[in-house]
């Protein structure tokens, strides 16, 4: 059973998926909160994030830090462009 990875790329976490990197970014983040929150099947979770099948949706889902599922889409995006804002500027 093919199993999925945490990276981190350039400040962002990202989950590999057989041969599909996901980001997790705010649309990401509202289609797992969506998961959590919902009786959304695993199907429709691998349609949504452009999975082969249920089994990678449940490796994916297995993968993501469970803090990930969690954080509101607006902190993460806050997060993200003050943690590029301050590297870019050299603030």
């Amino acid at each position: 059973m093919p199993s999925a990875k945490v990276r981190e790329r350039d400040g962002e976490l990202v989950i590999v998926v057989g041969d599909k990197e996901i980001v997790i970014d705010e649309e990401t983040l509202e289609i797992l909160q969506e998961y959590v929150r919902t009786a959304m099947p695993l199907e429709e979770l691998a349609r949504r994030l452009g999975l082969k099948n249920w089994v990678e949706a449940f490796e994916f889902v297995k993968a993501v830090p469970a803090w990930v599922l969690w954080t509101p889409p607006s902190f993460w995006r806050a997060q993200r462009e003050g943690g590029k804002g301050k590297g870019e500027k050299g603030s």
